[in-house]
């Protein structure tokens, strides 16, 4: 038996609305919380939250000046595969990184927040 189950996951952000509906877009959410300072987008049984951060930094990648700290690795679920779903995840608002370390299996992006993330086949 599991000491307990994931739920939320909160990101730091100057926006926490942009990004809110960011993730939402990308996710399929829903915004289901939304005030100034903190937004949750529910995706499924988990929530992921966006809380504004006054003086937020993103994280550097692949620099470890400012480390990533986390990132989310997203399944591509589009029959259009990794390129079609990079173009999706531009379109919404991501941002591709120049670094592809192993461009034909994930691609990096980062989100409007600076936060890399990566799309996987």
């Amino acid at each position: 038996m599991p000491v307990a189950h994931l739920v939320a996951i909160n990101l730091d952000c100057p926006d926490p609305a942009r990004l809110a509906h960011f993730w939402a877009a990308m996710l399929d959410g829903e915004v289901a919380v939304e005030t100034p300072d903190f937004c949750a987008v529910k995706a499924g049984e988990l929530l992921l939250g966006a809380v504004r951060v006054d003086d937020y930094r993103p994280p550097t990648w692949p620099s470890g000046e400012r480390s990533q700290q986390m990132h989310l690795d997203l399944a591509v679920d589009d029959p259009g595969g990794l390129d079609d779903a990079e173009a999706r995840a531009i379109g919404l608002g991501a941002v591709s990184e120049e670094q592809q370390p192993v461009p034909d299996r994930f691609r990096v992006l980062r989100d409007p927040a600076g936060h890399p993330f990566c799309l996987r086949r």
